[in-house]
């Protein structure tokens, strides 16, 4: 099946996307290492020497750009292409780290490369073609459907359930419980994000959009969703080991997006059986070879604790912590052993 022209632009626009935040994952952490060889405090101790630091700067501009691209993505391609493409910037990072910082690349981290690789192009071959929209109030129509409604009706109560209730009891132990809140939220945020996108698109294009209430409504469920997105997610890496959360959320998220994706803008309406059962199988593929590379980097992690003491930083070193900072891990091990099992025994809970 051949990509519409709005399809193209949309899957090169998050092909870009993933290249700019898998770069600036590796950007970020030189600059850490920079700044902690200056100020000899890390970032993951409680040092902010980072911030005076450019290199660490040229990677927070470089995450900006990539999250942009992200953001204009879904103004052209539906979600069904863009999201589970973002697991690309996982293989960049881990390509840069083999290239530039001469981390090693586990034999299954490569095949897990090659899976995310594989899973997308089935994914972009079999992607569905949006009907063209010429109007944020087309926008709000399928956002009103009773269909629709149902699902943000369960979303609200199903994370109002969370937060109130199993957060303050069981969020700190189990990692269902922040990632659920996250991935929950996160689909209502691509959905939101998404109707912006296309009515800024729209203004651009001369149609004037910000004259209708329905955008600066979608702007506002953007802002909320992505401030409580955040928070959340910051909560379970900072609780959690990230090797566990990562595919965890990675998994929710795409998935309830996906689904929200079908019932707001009907997606498959259209495809064949065939079709629709070959984007289900590419987004497993990604989906499969996400948390191996993640096992991967835990695997290598606890090998390198245990001894093995590798000549280079494995991949497992954290690209980054509950404040989307770089840990570096490898140092904390080598200096302070018994802390260092202290902290990995309250991850593994």
């Amino acid at each position: 099946m051949g990509l519409s022209e709005e399809n193209l632009i949309g899957l090169t626009l998050a092909l870009v996307s993933s290249g700019f935040i898998g770069a600036s994952f590796i950007i970020k952490k030189q600059g850490l290492k920079r700044a902690a060889a200056i100020s000899g405090v890390r970032a993951g101790v409680g040092g902010y020497y980072y911030l005076l630091e450019p290199l660490w700067w040229v990677g927070m501009i470089t995450m900006i750009v990539g999250e942009v691209a992200n953001f204009v993505a879904y103004a052209f391609a539906p979600a069904v292409l863009v999201t589970p493409l973002g697991a690309l910037s996982i293989i960049v990072s881990a390509t840069l780290a083999q290239l530039v910082l001469k981390e090693k690349l586990h034999p299954l981290g490569f095949l897990g490369c090659v899976m995310c690789i594989a899973g997308s192009v089935i994914i972009v071959v079999h992607a569905p073609k949006e009907q063209p929209i010429k109007s944020v109030l087309e926008i709000w129509d399928m956002a009103t459907q009773p269909a629709f409604l149902a699902y943000v009706g369960s979303i609200v109560v199903l994370v109002f359930i969370l937060v109130f209730h199993f957060a303050p009891s069981c969020g700190h132990t189990n990692v269902l419980v922040y990632t659920a809140i996250c991935s929950l939220t996160g689909s209502l945020t691509v959905m939101s994000v998404k109707a912006l996108g296309t009515s800024l698109k729209l203004t651009f294009e001369g149609e004037n959009q910000l004259l209708y209430p329905e955008t600066w409504f979608f702007m506002l469920v953007v802002a909320i969703c992505v401030i409580m997105q955040m928070n959340y997610l910051n909560k379970a890496l900072d609780t959690f080991n990230t090797a566990v959360v990562s595919p965890i959320y990675y998994a929710m998220f795409t998935t309830l997006t996906i689904l929200a994706s079908v019932i707001m803008f009907k997606d498959w309406d259209g495809q064949s059986g065939v079709t629709i059962v070959s984007e289900i199988c590419g987004f497993i593929v990604v989906l499969s070879g996400t948390i191996l590379l993640h096992t991967t980097k835990e695997f290598e992690r606890i090998s390198s604790f245990r001894g093995s003491a590798p000549s280079s930083p494995s991949l497992s070193v954290r690209l980054y912590n509950g404040n989307d900072d770089f840990v570096l891990q490898h140092d904390e091990e080598n200096e302070a052993p018994s802390e260092s099992m202290c902290s990995r025994r309250q991850e593994l809970y």
